[in-house]
């Protein structure tokens, strides 16, 4: 007898318009799969994120919903990722998975992190689910994520960051604790218009490459940035929500504030609205999502 359909939804993340922000394949199992059969289908999909969900049972105290969420590129598992656990999270808020709590814990390679409803001043918008429930669909996720530090780099990985770049002006290089580097362009308009040389920076250490600026005046952004993994099989990544848990650490020093909403300016494009909250060391990321596509895993 062979494995029950797993279903998945296609969603665009950090988003309000469809085949903009950034895709996630957000697939519901009824059974644990292993980690071969995991990485196979996120290779299929092919997309920059294939999430996995689980729920957990709850218990008679606990009425949080609370799933375990594991994340995975098309050649390897993350240990964190935001625009797909913001596209779980709307898969879940919009299905009536979660009955009609605001709030879900997801159990992660990075701990227990959540994500919020919440709602905008006029529930105009809404879905009519088979039960004849209406959930409202006009609302933005907050997401509860952990700041990623960074550490100033040592001048043998200056080399061949500066190398791969390849641009007349680097303010300075940092590197994150998660293992990826952060370069500072002169202005917005310097990582808007970069070319990358994907090549090269497969060659640089660490695992991906985050460019950033300051967003131009009157642009109704604080910084832009954006993001090269090729190591992980994405060349550029749409909208990297976790990248900006070391974005708004950095950001906060340079412009002594801790409300951000910045920009990632790859070819889809994506808005993240941030808050650093110092005294616990987290980043609340907020931002929409549509649905985009929905079927079924056969194998």
């Amino acid at each position: 007898m062979g494995k029950t359909p797993v279903k998945y939804s296609v969603i665009d993340a950090f988003t309000e318009s469809p085949f903009k922000g950034n895709p996630a394949a957000v697939c519901l199992l009824q059974e644990e799969r292993d980690d071969e059969w995991l990485q196979s289908v996120a290779t299929e999909f092919n997309i920059s994120e294939t999430c996995y969900l689980i729920l957990i049972p709850s218990t008679n105290s606990d009425l949080t919903p609370r799933f375990r969420l594991r994340w995975f590129t098309p050649v390897a598992e993350v240990k964190l990722c935001g625009h797909a656990t913001l596209a779980s999270a709307h898969f879940l808020f919009t299905s009536g998975l979660v009955a009609e709590a605001d709030k879900i814990e997801f159990l992660t390679l990075s701990g227990i992190l959540t994500a919020k409803r919440l709602y905008e001043a006029e529930k105009t918008d809404s879905i009519r689910l088979k039960n004849g429930q209406s959930l409202i669909n006009n609302f933005s996720i907050e997401l509860d994520f952990p700041v990623v530090p960074l550490v100033e780099d040592d001048p043998a990985g200056e080399v061949t960051i500066r190398k791969a770049i390849n641009v007349s002006s680097i303010v300075e290089i940092k590197k994150a604790t998660g293992d990826d580097f952060l370069v500072v362009l002169p202005s917005g308009k310097d990582v808007s218009d970069f070319e990358p040389q994907f090549d090269e920076i497969q060659k640089c250490d660490g695992r991906g490459l985050i460019i950033t600026g300051l967003a131009p005046t009157g642009s109704g952004f604080d910084f832009i940035s954006r993001f090269f993994a090729p190591k992980l099989g994405i060349n550029e990544d749409p909208v990297t929500g976790s990248v900006h848990c070391a974005l708004a650490a950095y950001w906060s020093k340079k412009l002594g504030k801790c409300d951000f909403v910045a920009y990632q300016a790859s070819p889809r494009g994506g808005i993240i609205n941030l808050h650093l909250d110092e005294i616990n060391q987290r980043v609340l990321l907020r931002g929409k999502a549509v649905s985009v596509m929905e079927g079924s895993i056969l194998v």
